[in-house]
């Protein structure tokens, strides 16, 4: 699984029949170093995530179940919203519009 931002739609008129109905977005993963990837990859997402929002990614099995059904020619899904993120050292984020880390509760300014 992976944490990324939603930064586009992707439209497929003609499609394996599998994937009719489904809605693809461009997810770019967030990195270790508090910055995004600049790879991209695409998800097909039942929840309804938008375009700067947070989302978990998973892959193969996992995406297909949540995808609805394990004869799909898809492995990749969105299987939520992210809200906020809290870390072993205690501390509690949302993301930014560009991945920056924004503390919440407690700890925030």
């Amino acid at each position: 699984m992976l944490v990324g931002r939603v930064v586009g739609n992707v439209w497929a008129t003609r499609k394996d029949p599998s994937l009719e109905g489904m809605r693809f977005l461009m997810v770019r993963p967030f990195s270790t170093a508090n910055t995004e990837s600049q790879d991209v990859i695409v998800a097909g997402d039942t929840l309804g995530a938008g375009i700067g929002e947070t989302v978990l990614v998973a892959f193969g099995r996992a995406a297909r179940t949540v995808l609805g059904s394990q004869d799909l020619g898809w492995q990749v899904a969105v299987v939520a919203i992210v809200d906020s993120i809290s870390l072993a050292d205690g501390g509690v984020f949302e993301l930014g519009e560009h991945g920056e880390r924004i503390p919440v509760g407690e700890g925030a300014p």
